[in-house]
C-alpha cells in the first residue's frame, strides 16, 4: 500500500492548522471583552447606562461619569482625521502617480518611518515644540481672528483639543498615506494605459480610474487611522491638558477616554478602578461601531457600483 506524499499530508493539515488559528484570534478577543466586561460590572451595575452622559467624574465622592472623555475621544479625532484624511491620501496620489521614479522609494521610505515612530516621541515633540507654538502664534492668531466662533474661544495655553488633534494627526498620517498608496499601486496598469490612450490627462485619470477603483481601501485605511486615533494614549495625554470637562473650544484642554485611564489607573481601585475599566469597555464598542459602519460603508459602495454597472450593460 502507498504511503501518502508529504504534499497530501500537508494539504489535509493545513486546513486545520489555519482554522486553530483562527479560532485561537477569537479566542484571545473573547478573553479580552470577558475581562474588560468583568472588571467593569461593579460600575455598570451602579450607575447603568447614566454613566455615559453624567459629567461629573470624582473620586473621593465615588461619582463617576464619562461624557467629558467620550466627547474629548471622538473630537480629538475626528479632527485629526479630517486634517491627515486629505493630506495623507494627496501624498499617497503623489507618490504613486506624479512623483518621478527616484524619489518614490525614498519618499515612501520615510512615510513608512514615521509610522515606527514611538507614540511617546510625538508626544515629546508636541509637548515640547508643538504646544508653544500654539500658544503664541497658531492658538493666538485664531483667538484674535476667529474668536467670533465659539469653537475658537478661550485663551490659548498651548495644550487642548487642537494640540492633541494635530499630534494625532501626524500619528495617523503614515497609516493613511502607506495603505493608500498600496491599494492606488493595485490599480490594473491596462486602465491607466486604456484611458491615456483615450486622451486623457493625468488628472482625469487619477479622478476616474484610480480614486473610484481605490475608495474601498481609501475608506479602509481612514477608518483604521480613526481607530488608531481613537486608543491613542501617551501622545495625546502630554498635549491634551487633562481636564475633566466637556470641551467647548478647540483651545480649551480636555481629555480623551485613554488619556483619563493613563492618568488615573495606577491609583485606582474599588469602584474607581471598576469605573476605569468601564471607560475601556466603551472604548471598546466605540470600535466595534467603527468597524460595524465600515461593513456597511464597503457593502453599499460594492452595491452602488454593481447597481451602475448592470443599468450600464442594459
Amino acid at each position: 500500500m502507498a504511503c501518502p506524499s508529504g504534499d497530501k499530508v500537508g494539504e489535509g493539515f493545513f486546513p486545520y492548522l489555519t482554522a486553530s488559528a483562527a479560532a485561537l484570534l477569537l479566542l484571545l478577543v473573547a478573553g479580552i471583552l470577558l475581562i474588560v466586561f468583568r472588571g467593569a460590572w461593579p460600575a455598570l451595575h451602579t450607575f447603568g447606562l447614566a454613566f455615559l452622559f453624567e459629567t461629573v467624574w470624582n473620586p473621593v465622592a465615588d461619582v463617576y461619569g464619562a461624557a467629558p472623555a467620550i466627547l474629548g475621544t471622538i473630537i480629538t479625532s475626528l479632527l485629526a482625521l479630517a486634517l491627515a484624511g486629505p493630506l495623507g491620501v494627496g501624498t499617497a496620489i503623489f507618490l504613486s502617480e506624479l512623483a518621478p521614479l527616484w524619489l518614490r522609494k525614498p519618499a515612501s521610505f520615510v512615510v513608512e518611518l514615521l509610522a515606527a515612530v514611538p507614540s511617546i516621541v510625538y508626544g515629546l515633540w508636541g509637548l515640547f515644540v508643538l504646544a508653544p507654538i500654539m500658544r503664541t502664534v497658531v492658538g493666538a492668531w485664531l483667538e484674535k481672528n476667529l474668536g467670533f466662533l465659539p469653537m475658537f474661544q478661550g485663551p490659548s495655553i498651548g495644550v487642548g483639543v487642537l494640540t492633541a488633534s494635530v499630534v494625532l494627526t501626524i500619528v495617523i498620517l503614515p497609516t493613511i498615506t502607506a495603505i493608500s498608496r498600496e491599494v492606488m499601486r493595485a490599480v490594473p496598469s491596462e486602465l491607466r494605459e486604456g484611458m491615456y490612450a483615450l486622451g486623457a490627462t493625468r488628472w482625469e485619470v487619477i479622478s476616474r480610474v484610480v480614486l473610484p477603483n481605490s475608495r474601498t481601501g481609501i475608506l479602509g485605511a481612514l477608518l483604521l487611522a480613526l481607530g488608531r486615533a481613537i486608543g491613542e494614549a501617551m501622545a495625546v495625554t502630554m498635549v491634551i491638558g487633562n481636564a475633566n470637562a466637556i470641551p467647548t473650544s478647540f483651545l480649551a484642554p480636555a481629555q480623551t477616554a485613554a488619556s483619563q485611564i493613563v492618568n488615573e489607573f495606577p491609583e485606582a481601585f474599588d469602584l474607581h478602578l471598576s469605573s476605569l475599566f468601564l471607560l475601556g469597555l466603551v472604548l471598546l464598542v466605540i470600535t466595534l461601531v467603527i468597524n460595524a459602519s465600515a461593513v456597511w460603508l464597503v457593502y453599499r459602495t460594492n452595491q452602488n457600483a454593481g447597481g451602475a454597472l448592470i443599468r450600464h450593460e442594459r
